[in-house]
């Protein structure tokens, strides 16, 4: 279990655009694509980051922006030279909403001006700004890394056991059906390897939504649904993938949609998170016995979110149940986290949570 205790409620770094003449002390002040602020309130400096992100941090110096240049290897939208990605660790990501940027497999590559390809960074988020994905490709990582990430909002894990909100989502089935018959096997400009990539699932927010509340026993479709996705996580295995992140269910039960449904409901749902989380842990560690050379990691989502929800002063938001824009709020629609949430979550993920793996 890990703790935020220590993180300090500076640690809170605002990714969303400001309006405002002057970015406020932690506010964002350049990056590439950055069209918002590019001086700081007094008090505070610009101060460089990567080449995607600079940040006013408290500070006497002047209040001159850090503008941060394009790298050269490249152009934007470009795939990698063959030299910039043999020297690249690669990150394959599938998943829903939580974890989407809009990623399409036919447009550009991951490269080193934009490690994401396309869209450009941050890419499509639930709410705005940057994701836990980004905060991971970008911040919380020791090498330079590119970023492939599948994941699509609304979705599940077979269309066929839950369906989406709509039909035209990509299930977890069609995003790793996408990396099977695109990348999978190492061309040129993806030289993944099994010991230069990662492969991340965070599943079942859609599936536990969609469906908690049906009849049947809900441990056996659980059961079901884990069954479904650890098939899939065997034909990664199958085509050389070796190390594995797991994420868990967040309480969802807490988010403002379903503190509008009756406490019954709230718990009802929280039951069935429950035990698919306990039982995805079970099936982590059995693929990991039955399979050769595998390295598992695990994001313990589910407690991070009660850790910040249960005292979200602590961590800088003003309360565990509002939502819309701004610093201080955790929420950042009635389903889905701000991207200052996100922060949370994408220096979790980098500083503990993937704790030994190849980045």
């Amino acid at each position: 279990m890990f703790s935020l205790s220590a993180i300090p409620v500076s640690a809170l770094l605002a990714l969303l655009p400001y309006v405002s003449a002057q970015a406020p002390v932690w506010g964002q002040c350049g990056g590439q694509g950055w069209t918002g602020p590019t001086t700081c309130a007094s008090g505070s400096v610009c101060t460089f980051s990567n080449q995607w992100y600079s940040q006013c941090l408290p500070g006497s110096a002047p209040t001159t922006a850090v503008v941060t240049q394009p790298a050269t290897t490249t152009t934007s939208g470009s795939a990698p030279t063959t030299t910039a990605a043999s020297k690249a660790n690669y990150w394959f990501s599938f998943g829903d909403s939580y974890t989407q940027t809009g990623f399409t497999p036919s447009g550009a590559l991951p490269n080193s001006v934009n490690p994401f390809g396309n869209p450009d960074f941050p890419g499509w988020t639930a709410t705005g700004g940057t994701n836990w994905v980004g905060y991971v490709t970008t911040t919380y990582n020791n090498s330079l890394l590119y970023t492939y990430n599948y994941a699509y909002g609304g979705a599940t894990i077979d269309a066929n056991l839950v369906k989406p909100y709509t039909p035209t989502v990509l299930s977890l089935t069609d995003q790793v059906s996408q990396f099977l018959t695109t990348v999978a096997n190492k061309p040129a400009s993806t030289p993944w390897t099994s010991s230069n990539a990662l492969f991340s699932i965070w599943i079942g927010i859609n599936d536990i939504g969609n469906s908690w509340y049906l009849s049947g026993d809900r441990g056996a479709f659980s059961d079901t649904l884990l069954n479904a996705e650890f098939a899939l996580v065997q034909k990664l295995y199958d085509v050389g993938a070796r190390n594995f992140l797991f994420v868990n269910v967040p309480p969802i039960e807490r988010s403002p949609l379903m503190l509008r449904e009756s406490t019954e409901s709230q718990a009802g749902e929280r039951a069935v998170i429950t035990g698919f989380n306990s039982r995805l842990v079970a099936k982590a560690n059995a693929f990991a016995a039955a399979n050769s050379g595998v390295k598992t990691f695990f994001w313990d989502s589910h407690a991070q979110f009660t850790t910040i929800l249960n005292s979200p002063q602590t961590y800088g938001f003003k309360d565990a149940t509002s939502y819309g824009s701004g610093s201080d709020i955790f929420w950042g629609n009635d389903y889905h986290p701000s991207s200052f949430a996100h922060k949370f979550f994408g220096q979790e993920v980098g500083e503990n949570a993937l704790k030994g793996t190849i980045w």
